[in-house]
């Protein structure tokens, strides 16, 4: 994503920052919660396109993987 064009472009419902997920191909804006999908490289700026974001994401935390199934835990 260029650097740039990042700098110019603000979430279109709350006006807020935008942080490129590289992993995900996404623009995130915490502030409203949403992100938004890049497709062959252009950013997908429609609040009708965007995903929730989840309540770790918002908070710029990691997320964490729910424990494996039919795995026994250790007895203590």
């Amino acid at each position: 994503m260029d650097k740039e064009l990042l700098a110019m472009l603000v979430c279109p419902q709350s006006q807020g920052k935008l942080e490129y997920d590289r992993e995900r191909e996404e623009l995130i804006c915490r502030e409203s919660g949403l992100a938004y999908p890049i497709r062959d490289g252009i950013p997908v700026m429609l609040v009708e396109e965007a995903r929730l974001l989840e309540v770790e994401e918002k908070l710029g935390k990691p997320r964490l993987e729910p424990p494996a199934l039919g795995v026994d835990q250790p007895r203590g």
